[in-house]
């Protein structure tokens, strides 16, 4: 393989990595199990984050969960919908200040939407020029890994 093919499949890696992201990473996003109730420690195993996290994320005002008689939280479809969300924009960088902006929006009703929809445009191009600057780094990695005489593969 010359260099100019190592340094396309370098780059397809990059673009295009083994795995990719799936329809059913996103799922959580919809879901509308109603009977779903689960604790704070099933919640945060399942989201990923710890039961710290899920008490900091309900005093910054990102989710709001009932209690059950005992006073135990109670987190339903809604509650892990909303927190699935919240996850995913932390993890990609979005600021809690902008988080809360757009929980409180949300919760003004759907007059907010083109506010909402503004905030979300704004914090996709973020993240898109971020990802092409990742994706740089990637191929590049993946272009000396090549070099080197390891493979590309995972």
């Amino acid at each position: 393989m010359d260099v100019n093919e190592q340094l396309a499949e370098a780059l397809r890696l990059a673009v295009d990595p083994p795995g990719g992201v799936s329809v059913e990473a996103l799922q959580d996003l919809v879901i509308d199990d109603q009977g779903r109730q689960w604790d704070i420690a099933t919640a945060a195993r399942h989201v990923g984050v710890s039961a710290h996290t899920l008490r900091y994320y309900e005093r910054a005002g990102l989710v709001t969960v009932p209690r059950n008689p005992a006073g135990h939280r109670v987190y339903g479809a809604p509650a892990v919908r909303r927190l699935v969300f919240v996850t995913r924009m932390r993890t990609s960088g979005m600021p809690i200040s902008d988080l809360r902006q757009y929980v409180e929006l949300v919760d003004r009703g759907d007059g907010t939407i083109p506010d909402r929809l503004d905030l979300l445009m704004e914090h996709r191009d973020t993240l898109r020029a971020q990802l092409a600057q990742i994706q740089l780094a990637l191929a590049a990695t993946e272009y000396k890994i090549a070099t080197y005489g390891g493979s590309t593969q995972p």
